[in-house]
């Protein structure tokens, strides 16, 4: 029997990119720290908060790094490693952890930047973004346990959703700004537009088709305590990559440029002294 590991297995390609991808952004976390924490926790102010933004930060890279060491897809309950560390009820326990601690990341940075600019728009969404993101968790959940993909679209059409308030807060706080701030927040709108795009166009389609495959061959979606049972005990260990095709391309762009704008949030909110200066 062949090693999976082979070099001729595009898995192991895959599977190889992520960990190396998870590992370059656990060293970038750790010289963010280095070089922005000590300074700015040393001042008068901003020292406790500067604190919870790397804390939020750590949570959804290490978080990510996890589900990239050991990849799984919760509803079809496969993984690639046999362990209870792959089990779908450990998984999604560190995503939800990991999602909510992004969100609450894009919350304080538009509340931080709505505020010193006035722009009451921001503020606002910058309240909504963490409680939407909680309401599709629990979807996410209700999917994962129940089998059922319909809760899967739902889940990432909130998500959409959330971004497309970030999107507009984003253009309403631009005019606030000039210089590479501006463009910086103009590179964060045309990431944010590509990401919906993605939502709308592959991911939210993806969830929908597969559960009318499942209805239309009358698949039998689990019940509650028997899905939380299921998420618990059983998990598929599978080298097959027909298996893993639909999750390959989602789960690449989410380790990879979902934690570098964590990434960015971080360094930005981190730099609030420096951003003044570019006040418009």
């Amino acid at each position: 029997m062949l090693q999976w590991q082979a070099r001729s297995n595009p898995l192991a390609w895959w599977w190889g990119s992520l960990t190396l991808v998870s590992s370059a952004n656990i060293l970038v976390w750790f010289m963010l720290y280095r070089e922005f924490y000590p300074t700015v926790a040393g001042s008068i102010s901003g020292g406790s908060d500067i604190g919870l933004m790397f804390l939020l930060c750590a949570g959804y890279v290490f978080g990510c790094a996890f589900r990239s060491v050991l990849p799984r897809a919760d509803v079809q309950r496969i993984c690639l490693f046999d362990t209870w560390l792959s089990s779908v009820f450990v998984g999604r326990s560190v995503a939800t952890v990991a999602e909510v601690c992004f969100a609450a990341q894009w919350a304080i940075i538009l509340h931080q930047l709505g505020t010193m600019t006035g722009a009451e728009t921001a503020v606002n969404i910058a309240w909504a973004i963490v409680p939407v993101i909680i309401i599709a968790e629990c979807f996410s959940w209700y999917a994962v346990v129940t089998t059922n993909y319909l809760y899967n679209a739902i889940e990432n059409s909130l998500w959409a959703v959330t971004f497309f308030l970030a999107g507009i807060a984003l253009c309403r706080l631009m005019p606030e700004f000039q210089g590479v701030v501006r463009w910086a927040l103009m590179s964060g709108i045309v990431g944010i537009a590509c990401f919906l795009a993605f939502l709308v166009t592959v991911d939210v389609p993806m969830y929908l088709s597969r559960w009318r495959a499942g209805h239309a061959e009358g698949n039998r979606f689990l019940g509650f305590l028997e899905g939380l049972h299921d998420v618990s005990t059983r998990w598929v260990v599978t080298h097959d990559i027909a298996h893993w095709k639909g999750e390959l391309t989602w789960m690449f762009l989410y380790f990879s440029a979902a934690v570098w704008s964590s990434l960015a949030l971080c360094a930005l909110y981190a730099m609030e002294g420096y951003i003044t200066r570019y006040l418009a």
